[in-house]
C-alpha cells in the first residue's frame, strides 16, 4: 500500500473510532484534523466532506464485514449455516450503532441508497455462492440465482430492517424463501432467528 494511501486509511480508522466513542454528529472535521494530528489542508485533500469520510467509513466497514463473511463460506459448515453465517457477518455490531444511525437520518437518504447499493454488490455475491453450494448438494433448485439473492435482500430490508413487523410477516417471507430458491419446507426456517 503506497504512503498516500495508507495515511487515508489510518485517517479512516481514527474517524470510525471517533464515530463510534462520540457520535458521527458530534464529530467535527477539527477534532478528526485534531486527533489526527493532520493540516485542514491534509483532510481535504483526501476528503471533500465529512459526509464523503462517512461514505468512505462505511466502505470499510462492508469490506470488513465481506472478509468475515468469506470465512463463514470457506468454513466446514452446513449451507444453512454458511448462510446464516454471511448475513450476520455482514450487519453492522451494536458498536457501530452511531454510524448507522446517522447514515438513517433523513438528510442522508442519498448516501443511504449509495450505500444500501454497495452493500447489495457485495453481499450479493457471497451469498449466491453459498446457494450455488445449496443446488450442489439438493437442497436448492433454481436458476437466475444472483437475481433471486437480490430479491431476497430487497424485500427482506423493506420488511425487517426497520423493526416494525409481524410473526406472520417472517412465517411469510420463509415460505417465500423456500419457494424461490426451490427448497423444500422447512428447509429455510433458520431464517426466523436471523430475524427476530
Amino acid at each position: 500500500m503506497r504512503k498516500g494511501e495508507q495515511r487515508k486509511q489510518e485517517l479512516l480508522r481514527i474517524a470510525y473510532r471517533m464515530f463510534l466513542s462520540n457520535g458521527y454528529e458530534s464529530t467535527s472535521v477539527d477534532a478528526i484534523i485534531d486527533q489526527a494530528g493532520i493540516a485542514k489542508g491534509t483532510y481535504y485533500y483526501y476528503f471533500a466532506s465529512k459526509e464523503q469520510m462517512l461514505e468512505e467509513v462505511i466502505g470499510m466497514m462492508i469490506e470488513e464485514e465481506a472478509a468475515r463473511a468469506r470465512q463463514v463460506l470457506a468454513a466446514p459448515l452446513g449451507v444453512p449455516q454458511k448462510i446464516a453465517g454471511v448475513i450476520a457477518s455482514l450487519r453492522p455490531s451494536r458498536e457501530e450503532a452511531p454510524i448507522e444511525d446517522a447514515l438513517n437520518k433523513p438528510e442522508n437518504v442519498l448516501m443511504h441508497k449509495k450505500i444500501r447499493q454497495q452493500l447489495l454488490e457485495t453481499i450479493v455475491p457471497l451469498l449466491s455462492e453459498a446457494v450455488e453450494e445449496g443446488i450442489r448438494e439438493g437442497i436448492f433448485d433454481c436458476d437466475h440465482i444472483p437475481e433471486r439473492v437480490k430479491m431476497l435482500l430487497v424485500i427482506s430490508s423493506e420488511c425487517f430492517d426497520d423493526g416494525r413487523f409481524t410473526a406472520n410477516d417472517i412465517d411469510v417471507y420463509v415460505d417465500m424463501a423456500e419457494k424461490l430458491l426451490g427448497a423444500a419446507p422447512g428447509a429455510m426456517a433458520f431464517i426466523r432467528q436471523l430475524i427476530r
